[in-house]
C-alpha cells in the first residue's frame, strides 16, 4: 500500500511540473530522479504548490498546517535548492522553479554529501541524454526559447558594436545584476559523473539578482563582484564557451558558459539539427574564401559543428576546399571568429533583428500559448496569490502579436478575455 501511496505523490508532481511550460515529461527514470530530491511526503505537499511566487501563509493554508510547521518545511526544501527563497516587496516569498533552468541543475550546482550525486548524475544522463523526451520538449517544443545566446562582444567589429543592444550583452547583465552567483557548471559536473566530462572550467556558471540571492544563501552559489564576473566572463571566451542566458530583455536569472559536448542545449543542436535549440544572436559567421587557409581550426572550435570543410566544384578545373558555415545551425556566438589567426571569418548581420520576450512572464506566457497551456498560467485554482498576478499575465497578453493574441483567445474560449484583446 505504501508504494502506491508513494507513486501516487510522485505522479502528482509530476503533473504539477507539467503544468508550467517547461515542464518534465513522464518516465521510469524521471519518478527515480524525483524519488532522490524529495521523500514522499514532500513530494506531496509540492505537488500543492501555486505555479507563482507565494507566502509561507499561502503554503500553510494549501497545506492545511500550521505556518510554523510551514515553515520549517519551506526552509528544507529551500535549503536544498529545490525552493527559491526570495524577497518580494519587503516579505519572504517563495518560488518552485521549472526542473530546468531550474532546480534539476540546482541540485548538482555545488558537491554535496546529502545525496548519491554519481547516481542521480547517470540519472539525468539517461533521462537527458539517451532516452531525449526531455531535451525535446525543453528546446523544440515551442516557437519561443528558453534560452537565448549572447555573442561574444570582444570580436565584434565597430560595426557591429554599435548594432549590440545592451540587452544583448552578457557584460551589460552582469554590470546591472542586484546579486551574482558563481556555481558549478551542471552540465560538466553530470557529465564528469559519467565519464564524459571535458576539461573545461567548471566553476563559471553565473546566476543573478533573486535567483542568485537565494543560491548565495544556500550555499548553492558563491557571491562574487562585477570585475570577478567580467574576469570569468573572459576566462569563458578563452575556452571557447558559448553564452546562453535567459531568454529575456530584463531581469536575466542566469548566463551558462557552455561547451559543446556536455552542454545539453549544443549537444541538441548537433544531433538534431532541425532547429535551434536556443535562440540565436543577431549574428551569423561569414567567411572570406580568398584569404580562409582551410586549417580546419573554426571546424573543431564550432560548438554546434556549424563549419565544416567541403569540396566545391568537383571534378573540374576549379575544384577547391572551402570553409562553409551552414546558416541553419550558426548560433552567431562569435568562437570561431575569436579562433580565426588569419581574420578570415567576421560576423554579419542576418538581416532580421531577433525578438526577445521582455520579460520572464513575457516569455512564459508566449510558451504557454505555443504549447497550448494558457489556461494553466491563468486559472490554476493555486497560482493567483494576488491580482496583480493575475495583471502581470494579462498586461504581457495584450502586448502580443494580433496571431498571438488570437490563439490565447482560442485557447481560453473566454468572453472576458475576448473583451481585454480587442482592445
Amino acid at each position: 500500500m505504501s508504494h502506491v501511496v508513494g507513486k501516487s505523490a510522485y505522479k502528482s508532481l509530476e503533473e504539477r511540473l507539467n503544468r508550467f511550460p517547461q515542464g518534465a515529461p513522464a518516465s521510469e527514470t524521471l519518478y527515480k530522479i524525483l524519488e532522490m530530491l524529495f521523500d514522499k511526503k514532500e513530494a506531496e505537499l509540492v505537488a500543492q504548490l501555486p505555479i507563482k511566487a507565494f507566502t509561507t501563509e499561502k503554503a500553510a493554508n494549501i497545506w492545511g498546517i500550521k505556518v510554523g510547521e510551514a515553515n520549517k518545511i519551506l526552509d528544507k526544501l529551500a535549503g536544498r535548492a529545490i525552493l527559491l527563497d526570495i524577497e518580494q516587496d519587503g516579505k519572504r516569498t517563495f518560488l518552485l522553479p521549472p526542473p530546468m533552468a531550474g532546480f534539476l541543475e540546482f541540485s548538482m550546482m555545488r558537491t554535496r554529501g546529502d545525496i548519491d550525486q554519481k547516481l542521480l548524475g547517470e540519472l539525468y544522463y539517461q533521462y537527458m541524454n539517451v532516452e531525449e523526451d526531455f531535451i525535446k520538449e525543453l528546446f523544440y517544443s515551442a516557437e519561443t526559447k528558453l534560452g537565448r545566446v549572447y555573442v561574444q562582444e570582444s570580436v565584434l567589429s565597430s560595426d557591429n558594436s554599435v548594432e549590440v543592444l545592451d540587452y544583448e550583452r552578457a557584460s551589460h547583465i552582469i554590470k546591472t545584476a542586484t546579486d551574482i552567483g558563481i556555481s558549478t557548471c551542471y552540465c560538466r559536473h553530470k557529465m564528469q559523473h559519467v565519464g564524459k566530462a571535458c576539461d573545461a572550467p567548471m566553476d563559471i556558471c553565473m546566476t543573478f539578482n533573486n535567483t542568485a540571492t537565494s543560491l548565495i544563501k544556500h550555499e548553492y552559489a558563491r557571491k562574487v563582484d562585477v570585475s570577478e564576473c567580467l574576469e570569468l566572463l573572459e576566462v569563458a571566451y578563452e575556452n571557447n564557451l558559448v553564452q546562453c542566458g535567459e531568454n529575456v530583455r530584463k531581469g536575466v536569472n542566469f548566463i551558462c558558459n557552455c561547451c559543446g559536448c556536455c552542454c545539453e542545449a549544443m549537444v541538441a543542436a548537433k544531433k538534431f539539427g532541425v532547429m535551434h535549440p536556443v535562440e540565436t544572436t543577431n549574428y551569423i559567421a561569414y567567411i572570406d574564401e580568398n584569404t580562409c587557409m582551410k586549417c580546419g581550426k573554426c571546424v573543431k572550435e564550432c560548438p554546434v559543428g556549424a563549419i565544416k570543410l567541403v569540396t566545391i566544384n568537383e571534378n573540374t578545373p576549379i575544384e577547391k576546399v572551402v570553409a562553409k558555415v551552414d546558416e541553419d545551425l550558426c548560433l552567431g556566438c562569435g568562437v570561431c571568429v575569436r579562433n580565426c589567426f588569419k581574420s578570415s571569418i567576421m560576423l554579419k548581420s542576418r538581416g532580421k533583428r531577433i525578438i526577445t520576450p521582455a520579460t520572464s512572464v513575457h516569455r512564459v506566457v508566449l510558451m504557454a500559448i505555443e504549447k497550448g497551456q494558457l489556461a494553466n498560467l491563468i486559472f490554476d485554482n493555486r497560482a493567483l496569490v494576488s491580482h496583480r498576478a493575475m495583471a502581470a499575465i494579462l498586461s504581457s497578453i495584450l502586448k502580443l502579436s494580433p496571431v498571438k493574441k488570437a490563439m490565447a483567445s482560442e485557447q481560453m474560449k473566454s468572453i472576458y478575455l475576448d473583451k481585454l484583446l480587442s482592445k
